[in-house]
């Protein structure tokens, strides 16, 4: 296919594939990777505190998910260039932001991932202090994702979403949710409380919203769509990963409402909060709905682990490249370069330390303030990108893509402040 000038305005957009279901992989793989362990206690303590009334907002949250996968998918295939192509066309001040941020960022996360991932096996299988469940799920993490290439990872991912989504999804279903109170859920309501409102706009920008969001065009390009004929499939496979993950988080809100609302148990507002829905369901229901939890859980926070460790290890590969001037490289050039092995030798080992000796107050101060501004970055840099005269004419932002992402970037940016805002006053 013949390559037009970008800036051409009457350039008719190329035909397109035919969406199957038997190509949907990218979108369960980024789906699984967002939604993790800390995203299940958002939703959960949001059931716990406020019953259904956010039902609403776990829906809103989806469609906020939809939004950006879809923008970061388009650019990588209307432009053929990849998202950090597009930052590096903003200006070189795109690196200055995003080598600290990725560096602490993959140092904390590392940290967290083992830890939530070795909470619910160290439930399961109690011959093992939790540090050695999450080294082992560190390591396991990094040995299957430096000796697998992304067709086998894909196969597994999916796996790990059907788990979570049969066990969280079953366990809300065998709770028998009251009907009644979740229609009433979907106004558009804030609870009338200290801090509700903080929460609910933390429940719509926060569930499946990291920087894995930016890592989807990558794993579009992965799977072999590599030009804007594969767009409609793409966005057949973003809706339908952002429904499941809808309905899983929508699950999980409804085990808050059905058995903790209106009793005395709040939860923390930690991966602890997760453990202590498994204690409760164990005493109201018996010790093998408390092991169909625990699976979810670790389904949940380990997909976490192989998702960042790949799709996080490919930017950092696509950033290093272009400190070298290699950009534009393939996908698979990419997973065997030493920057990407690098990486993952860095999500792993060094957070390691962190897991023995706690995490340094200073480092998550910086973490935090630097996490904080990812999201409204992403959001309001494809809300420029895709309306600028880098993507080709068709394959600009429509009336709803800028609406959309408009809508994130402000969310985004009131969080970010909060954000600031709070790790400020605990200095």
């Amino acid at each position: 296919m013949a390559v037009s000038d970008p800036s051409d305005a009457s350039q008719a957009a190329p035909e397109q594939r035919k969406p199957s279901w038997k190509l949907v992989g990218p979108g369960l793989v980024v789906a699984a990777t967002g939604v993790g362990s800390g995203d299940l206690v958002a939703t959960l303590v949001a059931g716990n505190l406020f019953g259904y009334t956010l039902l609403w907002a776990t829906i809103l949250g989806a469609i906020v998910k939809i939004s950006l996968a879809e923008a970061t998918g388009r650019w990588h295939l209307a432009t053929g260039r990849t998202i950090f192509d597009g930052w590096s066309s903003l200006g070189r001040w795109t690196h200055v932001y995003f080598a600290p941020y990725i560096v602490i960022w993959g140092l904390i996360y590392g940290a967290a991932a083992m830890s939530a991932s070795a909470l619910p096996l160290a439930a399961l299988f109690p011959v093992l202090p939790l540090w050695a469940w999450g080294m082992i799920c560190g390591v396991s993490g990094l040995v299957f994702v430096w000796f697998n290439q992304y067709a086998v990872f894909e196969k597994v991912m999916t796996v790990f979403v059907g788990i979570m989504f049969v066990t969280v999804v079953g366990l809300a279903i065998y709770v028998v949710p009251n009907v009644g109170e979740a229609i009433l859920g979907l106004r558009p309501i804030v609870p009338n409380a200290e801090d509700s409102l903080m929460t609910t706009l933390a429940l719509i920008g926060g569930v499946g919203g990291t920087i894995t969001m930016a890592a989807y065009g990558y794993w579009v390009n992965a799977k072999g769509w590599r030009d804007a004929t594969w767009v409609r499939m793409m966005r057949w496979d973003n809706r339908i990963a952002y429904i499941t993950t809808g309905l899983f988080v929508i699950a999980t809100l409804v085990l808050g409402a059905e058995l903790l609302y209106a009793t005395s148990i709040t939860l923390t507002q930690d991966d602890a909060g997760l453990m202590a829905l498994a204690d409760v369901l164990e005493d109201r229901f018996g010790r093998v709905l408390s092991v169909i939890f625990l699976i979810g859980f670790f389904s949940a926070a380990y997909s976490s682990i192989l998702g960042v460790w790949h799709g996080v290890s490919l930017m950092f590969a696509d950033f290093i490249g272009h400190v070298r001037g290699k950009v534009n490289r393939p996908v698979e050039e990419r997973e065997q370069s030493w920057a990407f092995r690098g990486y993952l030798l860095w999500l792993t080992f060094p957070p390691m330390l962190l897991l023995l000796f706690d995490r340094p107050f200073q480092l998550v101060l910086i973490y935090g303030m630097l996490g904080a501004f990812f999201m409204p970055f992403l959001a309001l840099t494809l809300l420029w990108l895709l309306n600028s005269k880098r993507v080709p004419q068709p394959w600009r932002n429509g009336w709803v893509s800028n609406v959309g992402l408009a809508v994130s970037g402000l969310l985004f940016v009131v969080l970010c402040v909060n954000e600031l805002i709070n790790q400020i006053s605990s200095i």
